[in-house]
């Protein structure tokens, strides 16, 4: 029989990041309840494959998965292969296109490679909606929709928002709540994760395993992180995201550069510390005995570690060490070589467009923030300071550092 530690020292681990608990009483009697069984409590969280590439956002719901695993539970990491056809509602303001069957396959088997940089493979449950969502036949269908009302569909935020506008709901989407609600029954829940712009979909599966005799799962959500703006949530598209691919060098440098508010925030959800070692930290830094870059040196060390090893996260720090506190060029910058016709270079006109060098390189999203950064004078080229537009290549090496902040990479330009 397993020996599960005490309900305050695995709540200690559970309660770091999390938003709201429906209902933290009941979770303390479940955890209670497993100790003296032995039985581990069955915990999920899906994830619908739309789209290949994870982002440490996505990730939170992975780790917290993780800290029920090492606390000796039992995990299930849900892939929403059939729920993928439909597309998650939340925080959409139009239908999502629907992906077909090869893609949400691909994806689905790059977010179970990705998976595992997290998860222990041999305790994970992996398993995939398809296989019961698929079975349910018409009338099944139809008894699992009388369960609920239009009204209660309209209740939920997104979907309220889109009918006060007179923005299209398509019929599917409203299925999408009840198919996740009917996924607890199938797997026997006791608790499911999710961020909490997922709280609807969350309390229909506690209300589905009522109906179906079952104990009600408890909810778990944890906050939405955000990217290293500071304010929006992580999104590629927003261009603040932290790819959980990277090089080494390029995610210890993006992390190096959140603002001292978020570090917290990132050691709260993007590490496996307990919330009494995050607290502690935290009054350290209040304290003075802890200075914030150490702090947030260690935070960027034991991330980029968990997504590439504690090797490379040591050489990551030491080259960002000896580029921007020594003044040296690190040794193992990645090298971008870029076509000079892509950053405004020819034979008659033998200048370089910073803005378009950036975005080249991938320090920047967008020319037009480039061009906003370069107006700051955040940006390094070699090592002069450059506020204007254009610079001449020939007043550089083949290949030359190019700074943003504290991020940095090589450029050679052909």
């Amino acid at each position: 029989m397993p020996e599960f530690l005490p309900v305050d020292e695995q709540m200690d681990l559970l309660r770091k990041g999390a938003a709201e608990m429906i209902r933290e009483s009941e979770l303390r009697e479940r955890l209670e309840a497993s100790r003296k069984s032995g039985k581990p409590l069955r915990i999920k969280a899906g994830f619908d494959p739309t789209a290949p590439d994870l982002h440490l956002g996505h990730t939170v719901l992975m780790r917290k998965l993780k800290h029920f695993q090492q606390l000796g539970h039992t995990v299930i990491f849900l892939v929403g292969d059939a729920t993928a056809l439909i597309g998650d509602p939340t925080g959409r303001s139009a239908t999502r296109k629907p992906l077909t069957a090869e893609q949400i396959a691909e994806n689905a088997r790059t977010y179970t490679d990705q998976v595992f940089r997290i998860l222990d493979r041999e305790k994970t449950e992996v398993r995939f909606n398809s296989e019961w969502l698929n079975r349910l036949g018409f009338a099944d269908m139809i008894t699992l929709a009388a369960k609920t009302t239009v009204s209660q569909m309209l209740e939920r935020e997104d979907f309220h928002r889109r009918f006060d506008a007179q923005e299209p709901i398509s019929l599917h989407e409203l299925l999408y709540p009840i198919a996740q609600g009917y996924d607890s029954v199938a797997l026997e829940c006791d608790v499911e994760l999710g961020g909490t712009d997922q709280k609807f979909n969350l309390l229909m599966g506690r209300a589905m395993q009522r109906d179906a005799g079952q104990p009600a799962q408890i909810i778990l959500m944890n906050e939405i992180l955000e990217g290293l703006d500071g304010v929006q949530k992580m999104s590629k598209s927003l261009g603040n995201a932290i790819g959980i691919h990277e090089a080494p060098q390029e995610m210890f440098g993006k992390l190096m550069s959140i603002n001292d508010t978020l570090m917290m925030r990132y050691y709260e959800m993007l590490t496996d510390l307990r919330q009494s070692e995050v607290d502690a930290l935290a009054a350290e830094i209040a304290a003075g005995t802890l200075h914030p870059m150490d702090a947030k040196k260690r935070l960027a060390r034991t991330i980029t570690a968990d997504f590439h090893g504690a090797e490379a996260a040591t050489r990551a720090e030491e080259n960002w060490v000896a580029q921007f506190q020594r003044g040296e060029v690190a040794a193992d910058l990645e090298s971008v070589t870029i076509a000079g016709t892509d950053v405004g270079y020819s034979a008659e006109t033998p200048t370089v467009r910073v803005d378009k060098l950036l975005v080249a390189l991938g320090l920047a999203p967008s020319a037009s923030e480039a061009m906003r950064k370069v107006k700051e004078g955040a940006v390094q080229i070699g090592d002069a300071v450059f506020a204007s537009p254009r610079f001449d290549i020939a007043t550089l090496p083949a290949s030359f550092a190019v700074r943003l902040g504290k991020r940095a990479k090589i450029a050679v330009i052909e």
